[in-house]
């Protein structure tokens, strides 16, 4: 084997770092090609832990980076990625007893095209499978529907499959609730393999990446940031939404093994509780009867699902598959749990002024409330689009009974109507109660008084988690036309803003929040591993690149320095790089001047 020069650098590198594990300290260095040019907007990841804690932060101009203090984690494995680079791998790194490490890391150039193309995100692929579509609303019911849960696109998503196999995930992902009308799932199997061959896929992919944009990169406005990411759950787990607690902690719940957790990031790589949620005699998979598709070593009875704080600091909980709310309290560690007498599916909550709990119960098409005062939930209701699906919607509790008691053997799934799914729910200052029907393409208002329904049509499709900003405006993904809106209540126009991932029309931006502090708005690139910042002052967004392949983010929150968590929550797990789910918090701040950033208007 030829002797390699840079294997003896690596070698004295590691060296000098030291083996004695230090009490804080940082490793800095520079990124460079094999002539010694530098690297700007490598990612350098250094890992430790058990469960993983990862940090990343990116080179500047002149290839250079440094890590924030690391402490009590000894030794460290180091990950140094560029688009159109190939990987390089440090294990073993320590910090010395005093002061920084030093680490120099050169990367070579990535020449295979299939490997090239490996690196890109899971929406550049997704879009060799969306050209193939001319009609425009079969594009629109594929885009909402197969990315429903996970990426569409990504290594496992892309695999060639037989016409049989295909049919098999099609059901399941009907049973999940992915419904396709029945000449788009005929035609998507061979879609899907045409698309997704290699042999057309990646000279497709190679051709475009000298398209400005088309390969992901770390603009010199965000090469500031700092990217961390804490392993939460088991392989089987699925961290579905994250919220700040007050006190600093941050809490996320696994819906697939029926866990509260929390994490406190003040701690080096990060203290992790468990709480178990309770279930009483529910039935794996809840009300759905064993109807719910689960992941072998899924432990879900009552499905935790979404959560938020209240003034108090207990911690409320959707209990999706259980058909309950939940409060958790910390400093007792008991449950407080409120059965729904009708509806099913709680999903996202929120509080109002007065402490009360509004939430939507997605597969029964209601909104709930319930009054912590008094214990009672009361639900509401809302309009479908025709009598053919209000009839489908009276008779789904029907039909989960039946599902527990009776053998219904294989019922045909993933074929039929889109049934109105209320998805996302905010609050407005004014109290009045604001949700998004993501099927039907709607948002509404609630009277927190008389109850009284209103429906808005949308200009545009699927609308799914909703916020407002401090001055009383609607801010609305719309998950399947690519885009941010902006909904004024009093004048009851809306604005829309292109999002600037590309190709256009490939991003699934599934939530968003709103910073009240700045009202910068902060949306999941949940088809593109990455978060997008945008600034409705400038029109302008910035992107953020996220280190892990196969981030689907799913919630974003904040805490009271201004940094954003979210989770990284694909279903199945196993398809994320690395196996586990995580959450994530991003903290950065644009510079005063010269912030690269991007404005697009549909």
């Amino acid at each position: 084997m030829p002797f390699d020069f840079r294997d003896l650098l690596l070698g004295l590198a590691l060296v000098a770092l030291g083996a004695a594990p230090a009490e804080a300290g940082r490793f800095a260095g520079r990124i460079h090609d094999a002539s010694g040019a530098p690297l700007a907007g490598a990612m350098v990841s250094i890992s430790h832990g058990d469960p993983l804690h990862v940090v990343t932060v990116y080179t500047d101009e002149s290839g250079r980076y440094l890590s924030p203090e690391l402490a009590g984690a000894s030794p460290y494995r180091i990950r140094v990625r560029r688009p159109l680079w190939r990987d390089e791998i440090v294990t073993g790194a320590t910090l010395p007893a005093h002061g920084d490490a030093s680490l120099d890391v050169t990367l070579e150039r990535e020449t295979d095209p299939a490997e090239i193309t490996a690196q890109l995100p899971a929406n550049r692929w997704f879009s060799l499978v969306l050209a193939r579509v001319h009609d425009e609303a079969q594009r629109e019911e594929l885009v909402r529907q197969c990315t429903y849960c996970h990426q569409q696109g990504s290594l496992q998503t892309r695999l060639l499959r037989t016409e049989e196999n295909w049919q098999k995930v099609l059901a399941l992902m009907g049973r999940m609730g992915g419904v396709l009308r029945p000449e788009l799932r005929a035609a998507l199997p061979a879609l899907f393999n045409e698309a997704y061959d290699p042999k057309t896929a990646v000279p497709a992919l190679m051709a475009r990446l000298d398209e400005p944009g088309f390969v992901p990169e770390v603009t010199p406005a965000v090469r500031s940031a700092v990217v961390e990411e804490w392993e939460m759950g088991i392989a089987s787990s699925m961290q579905h939404d994250v919220a700040v607690h007050p006190d600093g902690s941050l809490w996320s719940v696994d819906q697939l093994q029926d866990r509260l957790t929390r994490l406190d990031p003040s701690v080096p790589g990060g203290a992790r509780e468990v709480y178990e949620v309770p279930h009483g005699d529910l039935p794996l998979g809840g009300f759905t009867g064993g109807r719910a598709v689960m992941p072998p070593n899924a432990n879900a009875h009552v499905g935790p699902h979404s959560l938020q704080m209240a003034a108090d600091g207990t911690v409320w909980v959707t209990l999706a598959f259980g058909n309950q709310i939940a409060g958790f309290d910390p400093k007792t560690k008991q449950w407080e749990i409120h059965a729904l007498e009708e509806g099913l599916y709680p999903h996202t909550l929120r509080f109002d002024a007065r402490g009360r709990i509004w939430f939507s119960v997605a597969v029964s098409n209601h909104i709930g409330m319930l009054d912590r005062a008094t214990g009672v939930v009361t639900t509401i209701r809302l309009p479908a689009a025709s009598w053919q699906q209000e009839f489908a919607l009276r008779a789904l509790p029907a039909f989960f009974w039946l599902a527990r008691h009776v053998d219904l053997g294989e019922v045909q799934a993933g074929e039929g109507m889109d049934l109105p799914v209320p998805y996302g729910v905010d609050v407005a200052p004014d109290g009045g109660v604001w949700f998004s029907q993501l099927n039907l393409h709607r948002i509404g208002r609630i009277d927190p008084d008389t109850l009284a329904v209103e429906m808005i049509d949308t200009p545009f499709t699927g609308p799914r988690r909703l916020r407002f900003d401090s001055k009383g405006r609607l801010w609305i993904p719309g998950f399947s036309a690519d885009l941010v809106a902006r909904f004024d209540p009093k004048t009851r126009e809306f604005e829309t803003w292109r999002l600037p991932t590309l190709p256009a029309g490939s991003e699934t931006p599934y939530a968003l929040n709103v910073d009240r502090r700045s009202d910068m708005v902060w949306i999941c690139g949940t088809g593109s591993d990455s978060l997008l910042r945008f600034d409705p002052l400038t029109e302008t967004f910035t992107t953020i690149p996220l280190p892990t392949r196969v981030t689907f983010t799913r919630e974003i929150d904040f805490d009271e320095h201004g940094r954003v968590w979210t989770s990284n929550s694909n279903l199945p797990t196993w398809q994320v790089e690395g196996g586990y789910p995580r959450v994530v918090r991003v903290d950065w701040k644009p510079p005063l001047a010269g912030a690269s950033a991007q404005a697009v208007r549909p």
